[in-house]
């Protein structure tokens, strides 16, 4: 079963997307069906983003990341594949947006240290691992003059393949915003 959804991103045409019976199941559990994110016909919310909602999240977690959806293209990032996990580096050249992309990243690298998934309803299934066996992974964070650093390594195998493909995701969602989200939900992802 395929749901059909409409959105419409700023003052474009709207597009038409296909989502993973997944995707409707959890919005389903979380209490988002018929009437957010498009499914009811009316398009997708660009302005309120009920997607970055979640079952474990908090209001300020969701209104950060809108911020950071709202101004992707003003974020930078580098990606350090390491044999044993990633390096990364972020900045914002908007102060405002940078005060949320820094709250963001410290507050998941807190949540996965403890286990404590957010649940937000567009959340990649890369990170259920990093819930699941959070234990297998080390975790530092540094604020340079470049932005903040993060580094992430595990011994774990899997661990390790999943923190790349989520680092190349993240930097998707950087480098194209809410449309980098949309496809991967499309592809089942």
């Amino acid at each position: 079963m395929t749901t059909i959804l409409s959105f419409r991103l700023g003052l474009l045409a709207a597009l038409t997307i296909a989502i993973s019976p997944n995707l409707a199941s959890a919005q389903m559990m979380h209490g988002h069906g018929a009437g957010h994110h498009g499914a009811d016909g009316t398009g997708h919310d660009m302005v309120t983003m009920p997607g970055l909602q979640g079952a474990n999240a908090s209001p300020e977690e969701s209104a950060d990341l809108m911020v950071l959806f709202h101004h992707f293209a003003s974020i930078s990032r580098e990606v350090e594949n390491l044999p044993n996990g990633i390096r990364t580096v972020t900045s914002s050249s908007d102060p405002y947006v940078f005060d949320a992309l820094t709250r963001h990243v410290r507050q998941m690298i807190s949540r996965v240290e403890a286990g404590d998934d957010p649940q937000i309803i567009i959340q990649s299934p890369t990170l259920d691992i990093f819930f699941a066996r959070y234990t297998g992974l080390t975790n530092t964070i540094e604020m340079t003059e470049m932005g903040i650093v993060v580094v992430q390594t595990s011994d774990d195998p899997d661990l390790v393949a999943a923190l790349h493909s989520h680092a190349a995701e993240v930097s998707d969602m950087t480098a194209r915003g809410m449309q980098a989200v949309h496809e991967r939900m499309m592809h089942g992802g």
